[in-house]
């Protein structure tokens, strides 16, 4: 579950972070316990990432069909 302060990143501070924990485990040199304590941020950011993604992708997919929509409209060759 993604806490209030997860949802409140930006995508780029989450990405940030999300390499940072990458870097820190492929590093190594951590207990098992902080390198799962990581891995669990890691899951945590990547879905942050995601809902970002994801709401970029509705956005823009929303803007093309109605530009798709003007268009038609435009040119007459919307359903008659």
């Amino acid at each position: 579950m993604t806490s209030k302060v997860d949802e409140a990143l930006g995508y780029e501070q989450a990405r940030d972070e999300l390499i940072e924990v990458v870097r820190r485990l492929e590093a190594g040199g951590t207990t098992l316990e902080e390198s799962l304590a990581l891995w669990e941020r890691g899951e945590e950011l990547a879905k942050v990432c995601r809902r970002w993604l994801e709401g970029a992708r509705a956005r823009l997919d929303a803007a093309l069909a109605e530009d798709s929509r003007e268009e038609e409209e435009a040119t007459g060759s919307g359903s008659q």
